[in-house]
C-alpha cells in the first residue's frame, strides 16, 4: 500500500524540523519564511516491535517494516489559494496525500520568527484551513459547472453528481471542512475523483517545546480544544528532541528517552495515530527470504491481504493458513504452533486480524 501523509502548516512551525526528525532525510529548516521551497519526499519504516519478535523464532534473510511516504509541502500563508507565498505551488502534492499531518506551533521559547509576529495556534490553524477550503471551493465550482451542464444535456451520471457538488459548494462557502460533514456512498463516488483536500482525515502535530513534552499547556490546549470540536486527534511532538533523538547512535536513545520521562519517540506514536487515522492494521508474511509487515484496511478479506504481495494472488487467492505472533511466542516455532492445532486454515471470506501471520496458498 503507498501511503503517504503530507505534511502542513504555515513557515517556521517546524514541519521540515518534524519531517527531518522522523524521515532523516536532511531537508532543509532554517529561521526564515519558505525555506522549504520545493516539497520535501521521504519514506519512513513504521515502528513495530512484532518484527523483531517474529525474527526470533523464524530465521530470515531480511526484516521489512511497512513504510510511509511522507509529503514536506512549503509554508503555506494567508493568500496561498490566491498565488500568496510559495506553497499554492505545491497544493496539488497534497491532493495525492491519504492524510493531513497538520503541524502548529506550540512554543513560544527561544527566538524562532513566526510568520504572522507572534505565538496564536488557533489563528494559525485557521489560516490553513481558510486556504485549503478555499482550493476545495475553486476545485468544486469547476467541476459544478462542467456537470451542470451535462445534467442540462440529459446525462444521467451528472444528475447524480450535482447534488454532491452543490453540498460541497455550500459547506465550504461556510467555512466548513468537508471532511467534518456526512456523506452517502453515491455522495463520496462524486467527490472522490476530485481528490479533495479537506475531504482528507486530518491528525493536528502539535509542535511544543522541551518544557511541555506531553502537550499539556496552554498553547497544546488550544489544539486539542479545535481538535475535540472538528472530530480530530493531536499528537504533541517536541520537534528538536525528535531531531535529537534521530541523529544519537540507536543504543543511546532508550536511555535518552528515559532521562526525558517518555517510554517512545514521538513517531512511534504520530504512525500509530495514522493507522487509527485511516482505518489501517499489518499483517506478516516470515520465510526464510524475508520477514515482512504488509499494510491492509481493518476488515479487508484475506485474498484483498494476498493481493498486497502481488496482484495476481488476490484473483488466484485459494486458501490462507494463518496463526498470531502470540501463537508464535507461546509455542516457539512455526512447526509447533501447527502441532498444537493453532494454525488456521481460512477461505476466501476471511476478515484478517491485526497482527496476524499468514501464508497464502496461490492457484495457477
Amino acid at each position: 500500500m503507498g501511503l503517504a501523509c503530507g505534511i502542513v502548516g504555515l513557515p517556521n512551525v517546524g514541519k521540515s524540523t518534524i519531517f527531518n526528525a522522523i524521515t532523516a532525510a536532511g531537508a532543509a529548516s532554517a529561521n526564515y519564511p519558505f525555506c522549504t521551497i520545493e516539497p520535501n519526499v521521504g519514506v519512513v519504516d513504521v515502528p513495530d516491535e512484532r518484527l523483531e519478535v517474529i525474527h526470533r523464532y523464524i530465521t530470515t534473510d531480511r526484516i521489512v517494516p511497512a513504510s510511509v511516504k511522507i509529503v514536506d509541502i512549503a509554508g503555506l500563508v494567508a493568500g496561498a489559494s490566491k498565488g500568496e507565498g510559495l506553497g499554492n505551488k505545491f497544493l496539488g502534492n497534497i491532493k495525492e496525500c491519504d492524510a493531513i499531518l497538520h503541524v502548529v506551533r506550540c512554543f513560544s521559547k527561544g527566538d524562532i520568527i513566526h510568520v504572522s509576529g507572534s505565538v496564536d495556534p488557533q489563528r494559525d490553524i485557521e489560516i490553513i484551513e481558510l486556504e485549503l477550503q478555499l482550493v476545495d471551493l475553486e476545485t468544486v465550482e469547476k467541476a459544478l459547472d462542467r456537470v451542470s451542464r451535462k445534467a442540462r444535456a440529459g446525462e444521467k451520471d451528472a444528475a447524480v453528481q450535482k447534488p454532491a457538488l452543490e453540498k460541497a459548494k455550500a459547506l465550504l462557502e461556510r467555512g466548513d471542512s468537508l471532511r467534518a460533514a456526512p456523506w452517502t456512498k453515491i455522495e463520496h463516488e462524486a467527490l472522490d475523483p476530485l481528490f479533495l483536500i479537506t475531504m482528507k482525515p486530518v491528525l493536528y502535530v502539535a509542535n511544543v517545546g522541551d518544557d511541555d513534552l506531553e502537550g499539556q499547556g496552554d498553547l497544546a490546549r488550544v489544539v486539542r480544544a479545535h481538535a475535540a470540536k472538528t472530530g480530530a486527534e493531536v499528537v504533541p511532538l517536541c520537534g528538536d528532541i525528535e531531531g535529537e533523538l534521530s541523529s544519537m547512535p540507536r543504543e543511546d536513545r532508550a536511555g535518552f528517552l528515559a532521562d526525558l520521562g517518555l517510554s517512545e519517540p514521538g513517531l512511534n506514536r504520530l504512525i500509530r495515530k495514522v493507522y487509527d487515522l485511516l482505518g489501517l492494521q499489518s499483517f506478516f508474511t516470515a520465510g526464510k527470504i524475508e520477514i515482512r509487515a504488509w499494510t491492509i484496511h481493518k476488515g479487508d478479506v484475506a485474498p484483498v491481504a494476498a493481493g498486497k504481495i502481488h496482484t495476481d494472488f488476490e484473483k488466484n487467492f485459494i486458501r490462507a493458513e494463518v496463526y498470531s505472533v502470540e501463537d508464535l511466542v507461546a509455542h516457539g516455532s512455526e512447526a509447533a504452533v501447527k502441532a498444537a492445532g493453532k494454525m488456521r486454515v481460512e477461505g476466501r471470506d476471511y476478515v484478517m486480524r491485526e497482527g496476524d501471520i499468514a501464508h497464502f496458498l496461490i492457484g495457477k
